[in-house]
């Protein structure tokens, strides 16, 4: 007894028109007669159309079926389409691989960057912008090494690190003091002011709430201290018996 397995089957090409599109144009490839190649292509363009009505939202929607059917039929049939016939090179081209940069850094820990900065600054002449660049990119390179060693970081490493990256055309004093960059942070005077506005507000709103309770407070001595009135249900009890006893 045989058994039909979609394992042994032939694979299929475009499996989202499904095995009877694939087998309806493995037919038509047998056909001799090219009129009637025709006539059952446009049949089966067709019924392509309505098993992917997603299709039509693209442009070209005949035209995208038309290069299925010829990808169906491996490039097989012989039928007249009324849009250019796609070529095997053209449907399976490979884009063009990218290489991969591939860059020797001396200290990884620094980055490729960092090599690219300390080669503009040697091409400064001016000795003053040149002291700026310097100390911006050892105050980079402190940020940087931060990144892998935050317990020990120590600046006279950072200045040789740099003499070496630089050949010696970078050079900072020993006792130079370098700051942490972090550029995720908003400048430190605007900071100061927000939380200085936060806990300006902080202290008006706790003033005002301890003055409402302290009003709160006395209102509520003020009422134990008020007598009843005579439409109060003690005044009213008073009231009640000194009348009855007249």
């Amino acid at each position: 007894m045989n058994f039909d397995y979609n394992s042994t089957r032939p694979k299929l090409i475009l499996a989202e028109y499904g095995r009877n599109v694939q087998n309806m144009v493995d037919y038509i490839c047998t056909v001799p007669d090219k009129e009637e190649r025709n006539r059952l292509a446009q049949v089966v363009i067709d019924m392509m159309g309505v098993l992917n009505p997603h299709l039509r939202d693209v442009s070209d929607f005949k035209h995208k079926l038309w290069d299925h059917l010829y990808i169906i039929s491996d490039f097989k049939i012989d039928v007249d389409s009324p849009f250019p016939i796609p070529k095997r090179e053209e449907i399976r081209q490979q884009p063009e691989r990218l290489a991969y940069p591939q860059h020797r850094i001396r200290f990884k820990h620094y980055g490729h960057i960092v090599e690219d900065m300390i080669q503009k600054a040697v091409a400064v002449t001016n000795d003053e912008t040149k002291a700026k660049l310097t100390l911006g990119i050892a105050n980079f390179m402190k940020m940087a090494y931060l990144t892998w060693n935050k317990d020990s970081v120590n600046d006279i490493q950072i200045v040789e690190d740099l003499k070496e990256l630089s050949k010696g055309e970078l050079i900072l004093p020993s006792d130079v003091v370098l700051t942490k960059l972090d550029f995720r942070t908003p400048p430190p005077g605007s900071r100061v002011k927000t939380s200085q506005n936060t806990n300006n507000n902080t202290k008006g709103g706790t003033q005002v709430r301890k003055q409402n309770m302290k009003s709160n407070n006395n209102n509520n001595n003020n009422d134990k201290k008020r007598p009843h009135s005579n439409t109060g249900g003690g005044g009213f009890k008073k009231n009640y018996q000194n009348n009855y006893k007249k």
